[in-house]
């Protein structure tokens, strides 16, 4: 079968153009992103269904494209920050440019050896992967149902029907809430205990609890301790240490302590936990490295086939070294534009650190990241919590830069060592982000049978592509609106400004470091939690008694409770599914236990693509309205909008349970 096609390539470039852009508003708006890459397998199959000579492999290659280049969006988390600082007047197309094409070329790079590891000898369960590759399954059997009837094959209509009712009931509880506003998305309630409160709150993500539903009762229990440790110890206890404002509920002091402090022993947790993780996989990864075929494709054959061929070295050499040395001259150009008195050489060694700064810790990132979303899925790996580590840590070689080397001192401080901590954050968040989406492209493929080292060079293509369409449609955004704390023109209304919450998150961090007012106990404490939680799964991992992942601990802590306690319902969910399918399978059959784990699997996916569509059409409608709830028939207090919400989520967990286990 034909996979990799010059009509693949364009479609894939045409949905990156209206998924990055989509995804770019979005995302500078209310501080959140779509994962793009089921809906633009949707997108593919519907336009190349007209092909008769078109096929799954080639649908797969389109949306690996496209959802690389709709993720590499991501960069706007850091970005706007240098406008806020008043570095830049707008967005330079060839610095922005090259900043993200850099980046997610090296991001996919690094997921290449981490794909063999990861991918197909890991039982991560990666939702969105699994979830895209059901629907290019799904799809690809309606295509031949006329051929499998003829030649006397059992009809597979019946994985469409489950895949139909997730996705329906999916996409109606997103019209229904994020559209017409009747139903509430989350509840949440505090609990008063004399200067302290105790948090309860959970969202009704069907595509949240679809992907606790796959990723398992183990990680699921780990995000609940996280939840616990976080929401009933440190933030009462942080709550009771400090006095609310004047009018200020508790409630609100809370929330402000969480934002502020407790989520930054989070990102402890998960920077100690992703270097653990990366310890532990550095075996195994150079393995893959020295399995990999030296020259190029037509090489000898893999162990596993032409479906366990990865991109080989050579190329990955010329490619990543290209790639470092575009790196390398941003860079440069970028500390001779704003510090122009810096000489020559001091010129050329601060960019070298800063190349290879981005260089090892994308890495680290690159693994950590493709982790997180095998776990969670990638819409709940927290790539601001990574930026949050690189920002620390980039800002802290700055100073010890200055310690080492005080003639730089002068030069790269204050503003302009803000300004470049930023600048290179931008890059580290472009390999996080590509490494967070590409692992689920690679288990889409491996699902499939598709060629590896032709979803790579598709995957940096996407990245290329997004990175031409990102520098024009920030502009255009940012002279439409503006951005909280930086108007382009006099007279603009500060009310309709985007937001840019992460970007503005950075900023604080950054020039809390420079300033020495960052509050460094909380990271400190997390990474003492984290080991803690690293001896505990160790332990459990050997006494065969379960598991304990610390990275899904951090993100407990992290993650705001309307996330984390939806993934625990959904993991839970799936326990009890389990349990009752070994139990009833005893008595119904082999047979009847498989069909009952397809139709769980084929609903949760229903679930996460129905919710993505609908998420894609919202957007939509948001941007061309430019109001936030364009097809809103209530306000924003309509009372039983919460409690309505609740009764369809458990209505959804109770369908979902019984359809599962149905007869």
């Amino acid at each position: 079968m034909r996979e990799f096609t010059l009509r693949g390539v364009i479609l894939g470039a045409l949905i990156t153009l209206a998924f990055t852009a989509a995804n770019v508003y979005l995302g500078l708006k209310v501080g959140l992103t779509f994962a793009s890459a089921i809906p633009a397998a949707v997108i593919s199959m519907a336009l190349l269904y007209r092909f008769k000579d078109s096929n799954i492999l080639e649908n797969n290659l389109v949306q690996t494209q496209a959802s690389a280049a709709g993720t590499l969006s991501s960069v706007i988390f850091v970005l706007p920050s240098l406008l806020m600082l008043g570095l830049w007047t707008g967005f330079p197309f060839w610095q922005t440019a090259l900043i993200c094409a850099a980046g997610g070329t090296l991001g996919v790079l690094y997921t290449i050896p981490l794909r063999r590891v990861m991918v197909v000898q890991s039982d991560l369960p990666y939702p969105e992967g699994v979830a895209a590759a059901e629907v290019l399954r799904v799809g690809d059997a309606q295509r031949h149902k006329g051929e499998d009837a003829a030649a006397g094959d059992a009809p597979r209509s019946s994985g469409l029907r489950e895949l139909g009712w997730g996705t329906g009931l999916a996409a109606l509880f997103g019209f229904l809430s994020g559209g017409l506003r009747l139903l509430g998305d989350a509840f949440n309630f505090w609990i008063p205990a004399g200067s302290v409160a105790f948090r309860v709150a959970a969202g009704f993500s069907p595509a949240l609890l679809a992907a606790g539903y796959l990723m398992g009762a183990a990680a699921g229990i780990a995000v609940l301790v996280g939840l616990v440790l976080c929401w009933g110890l440190v933030v009462p206890w942080l709550t009771a240490q400090a006095t609310p404002g004047a009018g200020q509920a508790v409630s609100e002091l809370a929330s402000q302590l969480w934002s502020a402090k407790a989520r930054f022993l989070g990102a402890g947790v998960i920077g100690i936990s992703a270097l653990w993780t990366v310890g532990t996989l550095a075996g195994p990864i150079i393995q893959a490295i020295r399995k990999q075929p030296a020259r190029g494709a037509k090489g000898a054959q893999p162990e596993g086939g032409e479906t366990d061929r990865d991109m080989p070295r050579s190329w990955m050499l010329v490619i990543g070294l290209a790639a470092l040395a575009v790196l390398y001259f941003v860079v440069s150009h970028f500390l001779q534009e704003h510090m122009p008195e810096l000489g020559g050489q001091p010129r050329f060694w601060l960019s070298l650190l800063c190349v290879l700064f981005a260089a090892v810790f994308g890495f680290l990132v690159a693994a950590a990241c493709g982790y997180m979303a095998g776990l969670v899925g990638s819409s709940a790996s927290p790539i601001s919590g990574i930026g949050i580590i690189a920002t620390i840590l980039m800002a802290s070689t700055l100073l010890g830069l200055h310690v080492l080397v005080p003639a730089f001192a002068s030069f790269v401080s204050g503003q302009l060592g803000v300004a470049l901590v930023l600048f290179m954050v931008s890059v580290v968040l472009a390999m996080a982000s590509i490494s967070n989406d590409n692992l689920q492209d690679l288990k889409t493929g491996y699902l499939v049978g598709a060629t590896p080292w032709r979803q790579q060079v598709v995957l940096i293509i996407g990245c290329l592509v997004g990175a031409l369409v990102i520098p024009p449609v920030l502009d255009l955004l940012y002279n439409a609106y503006g951005f909280a704390g930086s108007l382009p023109r006099a007279g603009m209304d500060p009310n309709q400004a985007l937001a840019a919450p992460q970007a503005t998150l950075m900023l604080k961090i950054a020039s809390g470091i420079f300033e020495g007012s960052l509050d460094w106990a909380m990271l400190g404490l997390g990474v003492l939690v984290g080991l803690v939680v690293i001896v505990a799964d160790v332990s459990l991992r050997k006494s065969g008694k379960g598991a304990l992942p610390p990275l899904a601990v951090g993100l407990g802590i992290y993650l705001p409770p309307t996330i984390g306690l939806t993934l625990t319902i959904g993991a839970l969910l799936g326990f009890f599914i389990q349990r009752a399918i070994k139990a009833h399978g005893q008595r119904a059959g082999k047979a009847w236990a498989a069909a009952a784990e397809e139709r769980g699997l084929l609903l949760a996916s229903g679930l996460i693509v129905g919710e993505s569509l609908m998420g894609i059409v919202i957007a939509a409608l948001i941007g061309f309205s430019g109001k936030d709830a364009p097809l809103a028939l209530v306000g924003e207090h309509f009372a039983p909008a919460m409690w309505l919400g609740l009764a369809f989520f458990a209505g959804l967990c109770s369908f979902f349970y019984r359809r599962v286990l149905r007869k």
